[in-house]
């Protein structure tokens, strides 16, 4: 179990910041330290987060640096280059893993042995690279996934059939990104299948529309905003804070895969359980044969995309 709950945040950009003030105004960790490349905009928001201090949790916030790791429970990486108008997740790819694995060396040369939390796009095969990269146990290094697909589907389907997000159960699985995909067959809405509330003339029709608005809400918000932050970093905070209070929550989160769904040596979105030892187990649905070889496909997408690093 873990008791100190001391969080370390690496990437004090947009997505950073805001998991930064979400952990604060929730209570989610006890100590919060910040490391980034601009340490100088790291101590303005220490000094800004704990102006809020009196509204919120009592928390420890302040400036880190990789030395700290050491007494870090949960590392939260949400370094590297965002994602820009247009672009794919994959296409960030080199860039990122350089910065990613300089950053894995730094933590490793501290003696860390708690659990990692990768955002970083692309967050699969980054997750791998973590994974690789520092020899942890893979319970220990878990990427977030699907998450905010699978809570992005959450929306619309509430949004669509005017009823409460959260009694609304699904899963986004397979990549963060252009191969993903709905498992329709284990969505519900308070508990009836979600094929069940749509008349079937329409069915085919409504869910294809829902799962492209949910596959494409990235470019969507990025095109008129410049970039996504506030839905990932509520993502990340509420893994985080799974992970810290032991709650065994299940999300749908990128894990090296050793054998479950016929896949190995990938890190990809499946249902997952997470409490404080990290991962707790993986949730095998029984996909239905066009599902298995949709995550296959996204698989083999994210595989062809991590060897042509390694080159």
């Amino acid at each position: 179990m873990i008791n100190a709950k001391n969080i370390i945040l690496i990437g004090d950009g947009a997505i950073g910041s805001s998991f930064a003030f979400n952990c604060l105004t929730s209570g989610v960790g006890k100590s919060l330290g910040i490391i980034d490349i601009n340490m100088k905009r790291v101590q303005g928001d220490v000094e800004d987060l704990m102006d809020a201090l009196p509204y919120t949790s009592q928390e420890n916030i302040y400036a880190a640096n990789y030395t700290d790791c050491r007494y870090a429970d949960l590392i939260v990486i949400t370094a590297g280059i965002p994602q820009k108008p247009g672009q794919t997740r994959l296409e960030l790819v080199q860039k990122n893993t350089a910065i990613i694995q300089d950053i894995a060396t730094q933590i490793m040369a501290n003696d860390f042995n708690g659990i990692i939390l990768i955002a970083s796009n692309p967050v699969d095969v980054l997750t791998e690279v973590v994974y690789k990269a520092t020899g942890l146990p893979r319970n220990q290094i878990i990427g977030s996934g699907t998450a905010l697909d699978s809570a992005r589907l959450r929306s619309e389907i509430g949004q669509r059939f005017n009823v409460d997000a959260r009694s609304v159960v699904g899963y986004i699985m397979g990549e963060h990104g252009d191969s993903e995909f709905p498992v329709w067959d284990f969505t519900t809405i308070g508990g009836k299948p979600i094929k069940a509330w749509v008349p079937k003339p329409q069915q085919a029709d409504t869910l294809e529309a829902i799962g492209q608005k949910v596959k494409n809400a990235a470019y969507s918000i990025i095109n008129q905003k410049g970039a996504t932050f506030y839905g990932i970093a509520a993502s990340l905070t509420r893994i985080t804070a799974a992970i810290l209070n032991d709650d065994r929550t299940p999300f749908a989160l990128s894990i090296h895969l050793e054998g479950e769904y016929g896949l190995k040596d990938v890190a990809i979105g499946v249902p997952a359980v997470v409490g404080a030892n990290g991962l707790e187990r993986i949730i095998e649905l029984d996909l239905n044969n066009a599902d298995r070889q949709k995550l296959t496909e996204s698989a083999q997408v994210l595989q062809k995309t991590y060897q042509g690093i390694q080159k």
